[in-house]
């Protein structure tokens, strides 16, 4: 049994999150452990300082719960496990730093899964991003982000520029998801002015074992003002990246993808790092 974290901030109940976890137990019996995340108050936490930070800032001083509406979301998401039949825990420590209780909780767990429009959407686009974006780097296990409207793909993109960061994320895909391993795979890498991709055979090799059914695509540089759009016209698809390395795809990702894509709430995340 697969342990899966579902972060909310407090505030907010996610279906797009439950959903997925949903369909992913109907595949493999699933552990739904939810973690109520400290609500932050981005106005208070500007007073508390006296200004407006340099930078994201994260202080358990500054946080706002409604109490009311948390333990509406706790009992709402226990009786949606009980109505599908996923065996759940509620983790809601207040106390903690919300990055240092993400660290913790993804140290002891499969996968965290987060949304990709609600989480601390209260705090405004560019605070969010923040958030979002340190989850990302602190987590011990991989992320997915889903949008609301989550749907199970067709299609599943991975990103690949022959780093280890982005292998190792293709492997931790396919270990953590085998109900996928019957739909169609893209390999996508970026064309640097190479004749092909790097260590074609081996990532043959090691995609064909789990993905009978997949392709390689060969994307060129200018195509990064496109790539949500492109992303779309594939239908409903998957993204699989292993963010956050110093490759060029990888600062695609974070500087083009993270800030466009994302924003828009369209197409279901996968990311894996060391």
């Amino acid at each position: 049994m697969k342990k899966i974290l579902l972060a909310f901030d407090g505030q907010h109940f996610s279906k797009g999150v439950f959903e997925f976890v949903k369909q992913m137990n109907k595949h493999q019996s699933v552990l739904a452990t939810g973690i109520s995340l400290p609500a932050v108050d981005y106005v208070e936490l500007l007073y508390s300082y006296g200004g407006i930070p340099a930078g994201p800032i994260y202080i358990n001083d500054a946080i706002n719960v409604d109490d009311r509406l948390v333990k509406e979301n706790i009992d709402r998401f226990t009786e949606l496990c009980k109505q599908n039949g996923i065996a759940c825990k509620i983790h809601n420590d207040f106390t903690k730093h919300v990055l240092s209780q993400v660290r913790e909780e993804t140290l002891f767990a499969d996968l965290l899964v987060i949304s990709s429009k609600s989480f601390y959407e209260n705090l405004g686009e560019e605070t969010q991003d923040d958030y979002v974006d340190n989850v990302l780097h602190k987590s011990e296990c991989p992320v997915i982000l889903v949008p609301e409207d989550y749907k199970e793909p067709a299609n599943i993109i991975m990103a690949y520029d022959g780093s280890s960061q982005s292998v190792f994320a293709i492997k931790q895909f396919s270990y953590l998801f085998p109900e996928f391993h019957d739909k169609q795979a893209l390999l996508v890498y970026i064309d640097k002015g190479k004749s092909d991709l790097p260590e074609r055979a081996n990532i043959e090799e090691l995609i064909s074992g789990c993905f009978p059914r997949f392709s390689i695509f060969k994307l060129k540089i200018d195509a990064r003002k496109d790539m949500e759009q492109w992303l779309i016209s594939n239908g409903d698809t998957l993204l699989v990246a292993g963010a956050f390395g110093r490759s060029l795809f990888s600062e695609m990702l974070k500087k083009s993808f993270i800030k466009d894509v994302l924003h828009h709430h369209k197409v279901p995340i996968f990311v894996a790092h060391k």
